[in-house]
């Protein structure tokens, strides 16, 4: 191998990097062993011959060689091969190459088991691994098990031999032209099993397929497929997930008396020469491919896209509501994949909640948009008509990732067999049981979450009792309406506990759900963002709407602000209350805040942490309930969030209803008044009660606030 050329390898691959948008993360380095190394890897592209050396080659430090397919071998991409330690599967020396490098410690190997790229990443048929391709199918191909027990075999013998019968110990050296025995007995042979995964798989023309076609001419259908599908992954973006598995010590697959036997035989045995056990060995290959095979597709990073597309082909029917659809994935997220065990997407280990409000991050458009693109389905109001055919149909090849990619999403997850196995089970659940066990299994989550949270973050003389925090459900005696009520800052459930049992004793389903940093201590409080308090109110959501057919959401103070916000996001929302909504604060304390903020990131710049102000005093109404001490950085993002929701308010259509205390010492009542306005809704109202105080959903009179929002949910219903 050309030392200079794998060097120049890893600056042009660093070099495409800086304008290249695939973004590459490495799992598992920790599983990498010294010793002989074949690393097995699934080949889904061309993307794979230049990746994977490279990246190998950087945690190991050692010459990483591959097979290539023999028509790469051709001009400059030919000459680069050859400088960067590719062999060809047609080398007629490639297996003695291999063992001997192997033996050696030269140089570790790649190898492709499906000894072709499987671009519909179909391989499983029947329960077995079959490789589908142009021609057909077969089984995933022996070779790299073969080779590495001939290694290993080769390595016991020269050990065994080493003081019994030196002049075969001789001879076996020079025919492998290897110098030296020592280096070779230290070592042992392992397969290392490695996967990569592409998300988003995206196929479009794209500058490289537009410059081929412009300055080539006459590509053929496949080499356009692959400019199209490669260049869309590199130009646009791509995840690569690699994960390198627990290393397979080849050497137990020795373990028969026939080998054995063989592996001890006096008399001379060459390379490639025919010997009793080659049965056997054949057999320890087999079981050999078996295990790495498994291993490879166990490995198989999923995403979002994977579970809509298996999702869509699992269900029953082929007129699928799309609020059902989504609900069914996010059941799936939260109560299947930890017990199925698979590795999961980054974008995964995030809420999946979004995808029953506004899909925030697009994970749903744009995998619905290309199966509307491809024919998959095809939208009718809130529904999907899917098209069968497009899953069961025999696509050619090596268009399949651009006419169906789809079907090669669903067809990736298949040898997950646990995973598979849920997602049928949720295919096939009836609506009304995933609604209701997703609400149960939510509110569990959310109960062990305060509980965490609470002991992590218990201060002695500060942490309220525990029932303050605890989320609330009040079961109602109809599932017609329910509502979803939000706390307020540096507050708790309890906060509104008065007024969630006031609905409930009219018969309403009330869910009071618990934002993150509340209901423990100002500490827990003072490292949270309004987002965490957004996924918080979209966990509620999921809650109550999986219980009610329809829903109305509200809340106090900060927690107003996080209802308008749904209530933005939401279409399915029937209608929206917000008491004393903090468009502006004039608490004393909140005046203080930007300029306290101003010093501490002055502070943290000088490096004198000491120095910074974290909290403020805070003197609330209900000390029973809210913190004493208020986080700087909670009142930002209190600011944040309004800032955010303010925009959007126009855009609010449903009914909605805003309420605010005349001399409010925390909330500026010309700021709810403004809220009020921005409102697109027609059917808005604002009511104004003459208090004193923030807290007007408790102490004296508060009845009276109960009673209002009651009569404005009930004439909601009445339309």
């Amino acid at each position: 191998m050309n030392s200079y050329a794998y060097r120049t390898t890893g600056l042009a691959i660093k070099a495409l990097s800086s304008f290249l948008r695939a973004k590459v993360r490495v799992h598992g380095e920790e599983n990498l062993p010294s010793g002989a190394l074949i690393f097995v890897i699934n080949h889904f592209t061309r993307i794979e011959t230049l990746l994977m050396p490279y990246h190998i080659h950087r945690l190991i430090r050692m010459p990483v060689w591959s097979l290539a397919a023999p028509e790469l071998f051709k001009g400059a991409l030919g000459t680069f091969l050859d400088h960067v330690g590719a062999v060809s599967t047609k080398n007629p020396d490639r297996d003695k190459l291999i063992v001997r490098s192997l033996l050696t410690g030269d140089a570790a190997w790649i190898i492709f088991p499906e000894g072709r790229m499987v671009k519909n990443r179909k391989i499983i048929e029947k329960g077995q691994f079959a490789i589908s391709f142009a021609g057909g199918r077969h089984a995933p191909h022996t070779g790299a098990a073969s080779l590495a027990l001939r290694t290993e075999f080769y390595r016991r013998r020269l050990a065994e031999m080493q003081h019994s019968n030196p002049e075969e110990v001789k001879r076996l050296l020079d025919r492998l032209h290897i110098e030296a025995i020592e280096p070779v007995l230290e070592k042992k042979t392992f397969i290392i099993p490695v996967n990569i995964t592409y998300y988003p798989i995206r196929a479009r023309e794209n500058l490289l397929s537009v410059l081929a076609a412009r300055f080539v001419g006459n590509l053929p259908e496949r080499a356009i497929e692959e400019l199209m599908t490669e260049g869309t992954m590199l130009l646009f973006g791509v995840d690569v997930d690699i994960r390198f598995g627990a290393p397979i010590a080849v050497a137990p697959y020795l373990r028969s008396r026939v080998i054995e036997k063989d592996i001890g035989a006096v008399r001379p045995i060459d390379f490639d020469e025919p010997i009793p056990s080659i049965q056997a060995m054949r057999r320890a290959a087999l079981r050999l491919m078996k295990q790495y095979m498994t291993a490879i597709y166990d490995m198989t990073t999923v995403n979002f896209d994977h579970l809509f597309a298996a999702m869509i082909r699992e269900r029953p029917v082929d007129r699928i509501a799309e609020a059902d659809l989504l609900r069914r994935v996010v059941y799936v997220i939260a109560c299947g994949m930890k017990k199925a065990g698979v590795h999961r997407h980054g974008t995964l280990e995030e809420s999946p909640f979004h995808l029953l409000t506004d899909d925030r991050h697009h994970r749903y458009r744009d995998f619905i948009e290309l199966a509307e693109e491809k024919g998959v389905v095809q939208k009718e109001g809130g529904f999907l008509i899917r098209n069968r055919a497009r899953f069961d149909s025999v696509f050619d090849f090596h268009r399949v990732r651009i006419d169906n990619p789809v079907a090669v999403m669903a067809n990736e997850i298949e040898p997950l067999t646990r995973l598979l196995k849920r997602i049928r089970r949720a295919a096939w659940l009836p609506r009304f049981w995933v609604r209701r066990r997703l609400s149960r299994m939510l509110i569990g989550e959310a109960l062990a979450e305060f509980d965490n949270d609470y002991r992590c973050h218990f201060l002695a003389k500060e942490c309220k009792p525990v029932g303050i925090g605890t989320p609330l459900l009040v079961r109602g005696k109809f599932r017609g309406t329910g509502v979803l009520l939000i706390h307020g800052y540096m507050a708790a459930p309890a906060e509104v506990r008065e007024l969630a049992l006031f609905l409930g004793g009219l018969g309403y389903w009330v869910y009071t759900p618990r934002l993150r940093g509340h209901g423990t201590a100002p500490e827990d409080l003072a490292q949270r963002s309004y987002m965490e308090w957004i996924e918080s109110v979209e966990r509620g959501y999921a809650v109550i709407s999986g219980i009610c057919k329809n829903v109305v959401v509200g809340g106090f103070s900060t927690g107003a602000g996080l209802a308008l916000d749904l209530a933005t996001r939401v279409r399915q929302i029937n209608a929206v209350f917000a008491v004393a909504p903090p468009l502006r604060l004039q608490h004393m304390s909140s005046r203080f805040v930007p300029a306290v903020d101003a010093w501490n990131r002055i502070m943290k710049r000088a490096r004198m942490d000491g120095a910074q102000m974290a909290f403020v005093e805070n003197r609330p109404e209900n000390p029973h309930i809210n913190y004493l001490r208020n986080p700087v950085a909670g009142v930002r993002e209190i600011e944040r969030l309004m800032e955010s929701v303010e925009e959007r308010l126009p855009d609010l259509t449903i009914p909605a209803l805003v309420v605010q205390a005349s001399d409010d010492p925390v909330v500026d009542p010309k700021g709810s008044r403004r809220i009020f306005d921005l409102l697109g809704s027609e059917d808005k109202r604002y009511l104004l009660f003459h208090f004193d105080r923030h807290g007007i959903l408790l102490g004296p009179q508060s009845n009276i606030v109960h009673r209002s929002i009651a009569d404005f949910i009930q004439s909601v219903e009445r339309k």
